[in-house]
């Protein structure tokens, strides 16, 4: 019998989405995060519950069949990639399987096309947001990503594959300024220090760069100084706007209690499927911009041609999938709780010089018992914890020939299917877009 704290060597059985390992131990199911089905892994038991043990992940002592080496010389310090050991057909069908296992566990019956890869695997992401602090104690400042599982330490991401050159650059350039003034970084232990984290924005389609550093009022920056150092930096993109947050608050979560614009302008101008959108320092956008494209195609391709009376939107965001249905329906409406998001939508829809695309702020709960007008066509798009439970069944009772759901988490979209199924509807087609290479 297994003690708590005892380090175990096990063989890991499967992992299940969300990246959630199994193995097996004296005929005792364990269950942690991470890993890969196939490794030898060190755990160590945290908890005992009645059916089977929490553990958590030590390190690897054998790979598994399915892996290779990393293309990444980050992997294993660095807690932001699971997969740089598994080439891309091999984690798209390994990412697959765990999907359409949800699916048959939930007895859901499901006509199936297929997983669709990112158009790039490497340099894909449009967003970073880098950490301020040190990779050992008291040791010189850094400004990376966490390292894996630890709160405080810092990895500097030098050779960072999931990100273009541009990101890199100004990365390491904003770290040397700050080196070389000795400003200290915020220290989450103690409360105190100036620098927080350092958020880079690029349009992937338009190459326009947006730079946000995140600090406390602790100290102050010469700013005149300090984009002076960004602008003269020769990278491939366009640095369109430089901004300056300030946030005192305890959590480590990048908010801004002042926001300060000390260079050019607060947004940059993506383009997606032929439409132009804003992106500001927070709002929300798809961090793979030519993943996003196939995705949004797909949604395109499953409403097909036939034009719609009224389309509602629900989830809306800043309106990007409205947007693009605007097309084929005579009338969008879009739905959304954040109302600096709709805001941004209508920017959005003013920019694209889109008539026939409407949004509303509120929460899909309660919006959806004033709209009176009965859809041809429902867009969900939720948020991970999927459909609130009593706003779903007001969604069904709007009765539209057809739904299409977009979902960033296939447990809760399992979930909510089974209810849509419940109700008589059928699930005419499914198919998978990875969004995110090298992680879970």
């Amino acid at each position: 019998m297994v003690k708590k704290n005892e380090i175990i060597e096990v063989n890991i059985d499967r992992v299940d989405f969300p990246n959630k390992g199994k193995a097996y131990y004296e005929g005792q199911e364990i269950r942690f995060k991470g890993g890969i089905a196939g490794q030898k892994a060190r755990i160590r038991i945290s908890r005992k519950k009645k059916e089977y043990l929490e553990a958590k992940l030590v390190d690897i002592v054998e790979k598994s069949s399915i892996e290779g080496e990393s293309g990444c010389p980050h992997y294993g310090i660095c807690g932001g990639c699971s997969y740089q050991t598994l080439t891309y057909e091999a984690e798209l069908k390994y990412k697959e399987g765990q999907i359409i296992k949800l699916f048959e566990k939930a007895g859901l019956d499901i006509n199936y096309l297929g997983i669709e890869g990112s158009p790039l695997v490497h340099g894909y992401r449009n967003k970073m947001e880098y950490t301020f602090g040190d990779e050992e104690k008291d040791g010189p400042l850094a400004l990376g990503l966490h390292m894996k599982g630890r709160f405080y330490e810092v990895v500097n991401t030098d050779e960072c594959n999931i990100v273009d050159e541009d990101f890199t650059s100004i990365r390491q350039h904003v770290l040397k300024y700050f080196q070389v003034r000795g400003t200290a970084f915020y220290n989450k232990r103690r409360t105190e220090g100036y620098l927080r984290h350092l958020v880079i924005r690029k349009a992937l389609s338009t190459g326009e760069i947006l730079v946000n550093l995140v600090t406390t009022s602790q100290d102050t920056l010469d700013k005149e100084e300090f984009v002076d150092m960004l602008v003269k930096l020769d990278l491939k993109g366009d640095i369109k706007g430089i901004l300056h947050t300030t946030n005192d608050r305890l959590g480590d979560v990048v908010v801004a209690e002042t926001l300060e614009l000390l260079h050019g302008r607060d947004y940059i101008i993506e383009e997606i499927l032929g439409l132009r959108f804003e992106i500001s320092p927070f709002s929300f956008f798809q961090t793979n911009t030519f993943g996003a494209e196939k995705l949004y195609s797909i949604v395109r391709d499953f409403v097909g041609d036939k034009k719609s009376n009224l389309v509602y939107d629900l989830y809306s965001g800043t309106g990007t999938i409205a947007q693009i249905l605007s097309p084929v329906a005579e009338k969008v409406v879009g739905i959304e709780i954040v109302e600096e998001a709709v805001e941004k939508a209508r920017d959005n829809a003013r920019l694209n010089n889109l008539d026939n695309v409407e949004f509303m702020a509120g929460d899909v709960l309660k919006v959806v018992d004033d709209l009176k007008e009965k859809p041809d066509l429902i867009v969900i798009d939720p948020p991970r914890d999927g459909i609130h439970p009593k706003a779903i069944n007001k969604i069904i009772d709007f009765n539209p020939e057809t739904y299409v759901y977009v979902s960033c988490n296939p447990v809760t979209l399992v979930r909510d299917l089974k209810v849509f199924a419940e109700r008589g509807y059928r699930i005419n087609k499914v198919k998978l877009m990875d969004m995110f290479p090298r992680t879970p």
